[in-house]
């Protein structure tokens, strides 16, 4: 009687491409298609998602993600208030419109401010802006985008609590087949981790240090926020590996003297309730 194979490859030791010829070809017909080496699996990976990556112009992005965000495939970026996070949304949407490329946002945080994101280069003819109320809708309408063509999709999720329910983790998985097929990309921002093993990258942004502006006696300004993202998770990189974010704040206000006398009430342009934060670019 023959011994197992499995006996044979324990018992005396072959190369890993010997080993997978012999399993190969004992397995029956249906099953022998679907094994795969690890080397295999990676290049079958790496094929699925695209041709190149989709350069964000955001210095940290494009560092930490080898030229950009990965074409056909779901990253995540995770970032608590004041980290940035939305400020980097924009700067990629930005880039995209800029080139002249269509993109979307799914903002469920409601934070986006047209003017702002205008004045931080976003070509609004070029974005389409949703702005679901619930969770299951933001997800719908992001799969409906990415199978609608759109290459770039960004989704935040806004400030915690995000309550999903069930199906959420199958949701994640639907849209990230959903970027693959399409070769498009879906940049998640959310507080916490949400997405996964859905996704193919995951960046989490940690808190920013306010910069502020000003001498002696003078009202201080702030300047800008300082901050550090870190890549917890790629797809055929290590990990671990760490960038300065810095954003400026555009536009700061300069104090003026108050008038002799009273004069007439006129129309003032409205104060934005946050200061605009542009990610710098270096």
């Amino acid at each position: 009687m023959a011994e197992p194979l499995t006996q044979t490859i324990l018992e005396k030791p072959i190369p890993g491409t010997a080993a997978l010829r012999r399993l190969r070809a004992v397995l029956p017909e249906e099953l022998r298609g679907r094994l795969r080496s690890a080397r295999e699996l990676d290049r079958e990976l790496r094929d699925a998602a695209g041709e190149g990556a989709f350069a964000t112009a955001v210095p940290v992005l494009d560092r930490l993600l080898d030229g950009g965000l990965p074409r056909g495939q779901l990253v995540e970026l995770v970032g608590s208030r004041t980290s940035g996070r939305f400020s980097t949304l924009l700067a990629a949407l930005a880039a995209a419109t800029g080139v002249g490329e269509a993109a979307a946002l799914v903002d469920l945080g409601d934070n986006l401010d047209p003017e702002s994101a205008a004045a931080l280069g976003v070509d609004l003819s070029r974005l389409l802006w949703a702005r679901p109320a619930r969770l299951k809708e933001a997800l719908a309408a992001a799969e409906m985008l990415l199978t609608g063509g759109f290459p770039l999709v960004a989704l935040d999720l806004g400030m915690p609590p995000v309550r999903g329910g069930r199906g959420v983790e199958a949701a994640w998985l639907r849209l990230a087949r959903a970027a693959r097929a399409h070769d498009a990309v879906l940049l998640v921002g959310s507080p916490y981790r949400v997405t996964g093993t859905a996704a193919a990258a995951v960046l989490q942004a940690g808190r920013g240090h306010a910069a502020w502006r000003g001498e002696g006696g003078s009202p201080r300004l702030l300047a800008g926020l300082t901050g550090r993202v870190e890549l917890e998770k790629c797809r055929g990189r290590l990990p671990g590996q760490s960038e300065d974010l810095r954003l400026v704040v555009e536009d700061l206000p300069r104090p003026s003297l108050p008038p002799r006398r009273p004069a007439l009430p006129a129309a003032a342009p409205a104060l934005r309730e946050r200061p605009l934060l542009r990610v710098a670019s270096a």
